[in-house]
């Protein structure tokens, strides 16, 4: 299917747009007006852009169904600050009852149950049950249009951080496994950052990687090895060599069970090689690749 989105309604676009642009973190927003009523509100048109200087942006769009503006835009327009609360798995659902629209001047920290937490910085305050707050200040709110969609990008610096101690590792920065974070994906849908779903890719070396276009073509056209595993044979500076001292009975097995078949054995070769790949042992799937 190839859609234009020119030829969607505006509702249809968001729809496509939001389930395929995700997962998107979410920015729990507390603002304040200038006769001191608080809001409190979640966006997950939100990331971050900058760490020199620390800059984040959350978008506030204007409302599809009426075009309507967002007490939160109203509020740093009028206060340019906003405490940013990031959302873990053991809040969302009083995060999601926040996004209510409710009148203006109701106090969603009571409506959801939430404890406000003064800042130290700013006038906003913070919800005290989230476990990473960030203080800013709002620098720009750039209006992206006037019609009922249209986003509002508002750019802030972060001034200073909270981060509970529960969540930091002995190394005194946050360990990404105590944080179940949660994001933004279409519709009704949020998904849930834990250990279960954790994975690591180790980065690119210093020096260039070789890149799967240098991989050996019988590697690199495998109807077994997937683009996840070429990609990791991929990231390194140089074609390893074949290790003479390098032994293994399972591949010493393969080689003599299937001399008379070469493709049939590349096939198992690949195969090994990949489960190799997938315990993160890329030296021995090298090795296994290279020396049959």
């Amino acid at each position: 299917m190839i859609i234009d989105l020119k030829d969607l309604k505006p509702a249809e676009r968001q729809n496509y747009l939001q389930h395929a642009i995700a997962p998107r973190p979410i920015c729990f927003a507390s603002t304040i007006d200038k006769q001191g009523n608080v809001n409190l509100s979640p966006f997950s048109f939100f990331n971050l852009f900058s760490s020199e200087p620390p800059i984040v942006i959350f978008s506030p769009a204007r409302r599809l169904r009426d075009n309507t503006t967002k007490h939160t835009l109203e509020n740093v327009l009028e206060v340019p600050e906003v405490a940013i609360n990031i959302a873990d798995y053991d809040m969302v659902q009083q995060l999601s009852l926040t996004s209510c629209e409710f009148a203006k001047g109701t106090n969603e920290f009571v409506k959801a149950g939430f404890t406000a937490e003064p800042a130290t910085l700013i006038a906003p305050p913070m919800v005290k049950e989230s476990k990473v707050k960030l203080e800013c200040k709002v620098l720009e709110v750039k209006t992206l249009g006037t019609q009922g969609g249209a986003g509002n990008l508002v750019i802030a610096e972060v001034l200073r951080m909270h981060i509970a101690d529960s969540i930091l590792g002995e190394d005194n920065r946050i360990d990404q496994r105590k944080l179940q974070l949660v994001a933004r994906l279409g519709g009704n849908w949020y998904c849930k950052v834990d250990e279960s779903n954790l994975f690591e890719v180790e980065k690119p070396h210093v020096q260039l990687a070789i890149g799967v276009d240098a991989l050996p073509e019988n590697i690199r056209t495998s109807k077994v090895l997937t683009g996840n595993d070429l990609g990791r044979l991929a990231n390194v500076h140089d074609t390893p060599l074949v290790d003479p001292a390098f032994q293994d009975d399972r591949l010493k097995n393969i080689v003599q069970y299937f001399s008379l078949d070469p493709e049939e054995m590349e096939k198992e070769v690949h195969t090994y090689a990949k489960e190799l790949l997938n315990k993160g042992l890329v030296k021995e799937a090298w090795q296994v690749l290279s020396g049959y």
